[in-house]
Order: C-alpha cells, then structure tokens, then sequence
C-alpha cells in the first residue's frame, strides 16, 4: 500500500507552508521511508566519545535496529563498525567494555582488530588449518560506518552517500569556532535520560523554537524571556535560536564556573540551541555546552540522551561541583518539562482532520526550516532513479 503523501505545502515559504502531515508521526510505513532517507542518508547523532573514553573500550548500541560497535583504538582513534561478524552474522559485542585483545566472535571465534581488520579464523580450512585458498582476509574485515566526532558527539552516515561532515555543516561549525577548543564531560551526575511516547521529530521541533517558554517552562522563561530570544533560520542547513540574556550560576562567595577561553564578546551574555541535523540537538554557553541524541524507537517511541560538558575537567576542579550539580539540576527541570508537550503533540496527530498545522510567520521560522530540510531529503529520495 502506499502511503506517501504529497509534501509540497511544506516546501514553501514559512507564512504559507503547512507542516509535515499524520502519516509522518505515526504511520510505521513513513518512519521506514524517514528511516532511509533522512536519517540513514544523513548524519546522525549514535552516541559520545565519553562512551568509550579510553584505547580499546567498545560500546555497542542499535540504530534504527541496526547493530552498530563504537571502538576507540590503540591510538585513539574513534571507529564504527557493523556489529556483525562477516562468518555467520552473530553479534560480535553485546555491552559496553575492554576490548583486551581482538574483538572476538563468541560463535565460532574469528577475531578482529580495533581497526575492523580480520586478524584470525580458526579452523577455517579445517582442523587445526587457520587459513584457505579461497578466504581473502583482507576483504573480510567489519564493515565500516562512517563516521565523524564533533562535541563529542559521534555522527554516522549509514549508507555512505552523504557529502562529508565538514562540507555539510562547515557554516555552523566556522559559526561557533569560538568553542572549538577541549571540553570535559561533568561526570556521572551530567547525563539525563528520557523516554518519550512520541516521534523523534516532535522533540527535535520542540528544540527548535522560544516560543513555548512562557507556557511551558515558567521559570527559565523568568530570566531569558521570550523577547530576550532570536531565530536561527538556515534553510538548509541548520535552525534553532539563542538568547542574548544567559546568567551564569553563582556560589554563595560569588564564585562561577570556569568560561571557555578567549570567548568573543557575543558569549558574555549569549548563548544558542542549534539543531544538526537530523537528531542532534546542542547548547553552547560561555561556561559549558550540551549535547542531546535523539534516538528514534519507532513511529510513536523515541529516547532522549543528553550530556553535559564544561571546560575544565570535574576532577581539576572539585570546588565546583556544587555549581555543576545545580546546573544539571536546572537542565533536567527543563529537558522534563518538554516531555508532556512532545507527547500531547504525538497524540495530537491522531486527530485525522489536523492538516499538519500552520506556522507563526514570526515564532516558526526554525521549526519550518526543519521541516522543509526533512521534506526535501524524502523527494530525494523519492525522485532518485532506484526510487519506486
């Protein structure tokens, strides 16, 4: 059956578009189309180099059902893999741990290098013979991912086709070169996680855009107001807003967190809350950053992981730690605060006679810029020649 549902009243201009239509928050057909053209055809948010922090630890996640092994190696390099072992496809790594020597599959032993290289595969060409005429190893390593480490996020691009990271986010990257400098994760009490009953889109809408803070999140909304805020409107490229008013926390002696170094003067007071997209959501401030991976489950499930970072290490600096807990503190508030709306919304498009909405000409700019991003990247797909 086909499900696929004309979307050019979202390619148009953000006073006249509408928004993405039902099909695409909650018919699984469409998440599979998503699944392969925007976020399998794109680069995607999978995880964090504090994951595997140190040379031979390996992390095992799934992607979109997809197995897929992050490996940090003997020269710390960051690599993904398939997590599949190119004999009989059995998972090769099932948790997070060392890898002491090669990562071996626990079926019939064949082992790999951190580099994916295939370094053994006992009785391959009977007992007690490690090698055959016709067993190439050198063509059967793990298969790669593509991949790229920015903020410490780990970005992959599945089908390999996309235009390399630095090309297609190479604006926003030079737009915040100011922070392009080591950054340390908080420690355990910097990391949130939520499961959310809706969409992964609906939470990456939600980010985008200032306008729900009088409503939604009262307190925040009590020193960055909403008229304290601006849209970031990259058609194409990126969106999501800043605020001119950010205020550090204070300690009782007026102590603050360490800034990151040689700041320009727009970060005195600034901040921004860009979406890379697809499912990656960061925050810069003068005195830490943050990341979110959107994690899509399915049509109607999705899961939040969100990490904190600042510029110097926790350990170097335990005076702090009160401030930084107060700073996760406030961040969870507000990540928590979001979960109803997301949630009502992915409810919301069950209504059959809802027509994907309309945008605030002035408020949606950055919601609308998503939208069309993702609109574009399905009639791509649709239009190119293996397309159905």
């Amino acid at each position: 059956m086909n499900t696929r549902v004309s979307l050019s009243s979202v390619l148009t201009e953000v006073n006249k578009a509408k928004g993405l239509p039902n099909a695409h928050y909650i018919d699984p057909n469409v998440f599979v189309e998503e699944r392969d053209a925007v976020l399998f055809a794109n680069w995607s948010g999978i995880g964090f180099g504090k994951d595997i922090p140190e040379a031979g630890d390996a992390y095992p996640i799934e992607f979109l059902g997809m197995p897929l092994l992050m490996v940090r190696d003997r020269e710390g390099q960051i690599g993904v893999f398939q997590n599949t072992c190119r004999h009989r496809g059995m998972i090769l790594v099932d948790e997070p741990g060392k890898i002491r020597g090669a990562i071996r599959c626990p079926y019939h032993s064949w082992c790999y290098g951190l580099d994916g290289t295939l370094k053994a595969a006992p009785h391959v060409g009977g007992p007690g013979q490690n090698t055959h005429e016709d067993m190439d190893y050198a063509n059967l390593g793990l298969i790669r991912i593509r991949s790229y480490v920015w903020r410490d996020v780990i970005f992959v691009n599945i089908d390999g086709t996309a235009p390399d990271f630095e090309e297609v986010h190479g604006e926003l990257m030079e737009r915040w070169q100011d922070f392009d400098q080591p950054m340390y994760h908080g420690g355990d009490g910097a990391s949130v996680h939520l499961e959310l009953a809706s969409n992964w889109k609906l939470a990456v809408e939600n980010f985008c855009e200032s306008y729900h803070l009088p409503w939604v999140h009262p307190g925040l909304n009590s020193y960055s107001r909403l008229e304290d805020h601006y849209n970031i409107n990259e058609l194409g490229k990126y969106s999501g807003q800043g605020t001119y008013v950010y205020r550090q926390f204070e300690g009782e002696a007026g102590e603050k967190l360490d800034d990151f170094a040689g700041l320009s003067e727009k970060w005195t007071e600034g901040a921004e809350y860009i979406v890379v997209y697809p499912n990656t959501l960061l925050g810069v401030q003068r005195d830490h950053g943050f990341a979110f991976i959107i994690d899509p489950i399915s049509h109607e499930r999705s899961n939040e992981r969100i990490e904190l970072y600042y510029a110097q290490p926790p350990e170097d600096t335990p005076e702090h730690e009160a401030l930084r807990a107060q700073n996760a503190a406030l961040w969870k508030t507000v990540f928590e605060e979001d979960v109803f709306v997301v949630e009502g919304m992915q409810k919301g498009r069950h209504g059959i006679k809802f027509d994907g909405g309309r945008f605030s000409p002035v408020m949606d700019g950055p919601t609308h810029c998503f939208h069309h991003w993702v609109a574009s990247q399905i009639e791509k797909a649709r239009s190119a020649p293996h397309a159905d």
